[in-house]
């Protein structure tokens, strides 16, 4: 746990946490301009960071008593170097709390996770037209990787795939 200039305090999520990260996803999704592509729900959300085998996790900033800022996590590998990585699925401050170093703040922790734990990667995937992020992305001394692009199969496909 630690206590920011403001009195903020960052930490592990904890269960009671899950209605305000929730609430920062549906923020999220709707920022990113996709306000109806959240399926989730709170109940998925528990189970996947604190179910029997938890492998998604969460850091939080508590500010006047709410989850004002979220990063959720999962681990990757890469087979070049033999070790995990930490993959970022989601970080967003609550638009209220931003400009207080609350998402600075939530990169830092995660980045001293990755080198605690001898990860060698620590990757994420921004919009292309998030400007202010990749901004202050590359400000952190992150390097866009523009040569590759992601690549997705889900829906009608992922079950076509799958299929016989």
């Amino acid at each position: 746990m630690q206590t920011l200039a403001d009195g903020a305090i960052l930490r592990r999520a904890i269960p009671a946490d899950v209605p305000g990260i929730f609430d920062r996803i549906v923020e999220l999704a709707i920022y990113e301009r996709e306000p109806d592509a959240v399926t989730s729900t709170p109940e998925l959300l528990h189970a996947s960071l604190f179910g029997e085998n938890p492998n998604v996790f969460a850091r939080v900033v508590e500010s006047d008593g709410e989850v004002a800022g979220i990063a959720i996590w999962f681990l990757n590998y890469s087979t070049w170097t033999g070790r995990n990585g930490l993959y970022l699925e989601d970080l967003i401050v609550k638009e209220t709390h931003r400009g207080r170093g609350y998402g600075l703040a939530l990169m830092k922790a995660l980045a001293r996770e990755c080198v605690e734990k001898g990860h060698t990667r620590f990757e994420w995937t921004v919009l292309d037209w998030n400007e202010p992020s990749i901004r202050f992305y590359r400000q952190l001394g992150a390097k866009g990787q523009d040569e590759w692009t992601v690549q997705r199969v889900d829906g009608e496909a992922l079950a076509a795939l799958a299929a016989d």
